[in-house]
């Protein structure tokens, strides 16, 4: 997992976050100024995952070249053991459903140990109740400044999210 110095309750915007991608090599959030981004937890093994990675895609498809549209996926175990691979597992995963977002290290999104975006993004987008994430597909919508406008539920299927993000773009 990518740590810096950066106290995440201090942070401006995502951008002052480095997260490792799917073959641990660190990158800066930085690489996203101007796009609105979807940052998603996700899980291969949950009864969620057939149509979030498909309406996923298709948003990529659609929007990644005419608006600029970006989309982080998390890899996370912390619900029902859902994502009990390891990088390779998850990118043949992702291989074989043509995933052309971009695929992170497996993060934990809750507990003292979550990883600290998902600490900042929990703050800057409280849930129903609680502030935690409460299943696989949880989506954060980040504005082309880098600020957390928007959090949506695994309930809530990714195309449904359009509108929503037609305001940011």
């Amino acid at each position: 997992m990518a740590e810096s110095t950066l106290n995440w309750k201090e942070a401006k915007s995502i951008y002052e976050f480095t997260v490792n991608d799917i073959n641990g090599q660190p990158v800066s959030l930085e690489k996203y100024k101007g796009h609105v981004l979807i940052i998603v937890n996700v899980a291969s093994k949950c009864g969620y995952t057939n149509n979030h990675y498909t309406e996923l895609n298709e948003l990529y498809d659609e929007y990644a070249e005419t608006k600029g549209l970006k989309i982080l996926a998390f890899p996370c175990n912390q619900f029902g053991g859902q994502e009990p691979g390891d990088a390779n597992e998850i990118c043949e995963f992702t291989k074989k459903r043509n995933v052309k977002f971009d695929l992170f290290e497996k993060v934990n999104v809750n507990g003292n140990d979550a990883h600290p975006l998902f600490k900042y993004l929990k703050q800057k987008q409280g849930g129903f109740l609680l502030d935690a994430i409460k299943w696989n597909f949880t989506k954060f919508i980040i504005d082309k400044n880098g600020q957390p406008v928007d959090r949506q539920g695994p309930n809530v299927s990714p195309k449904s999210l359009i509108k929503t993000l037609e305001k940011y773009w």
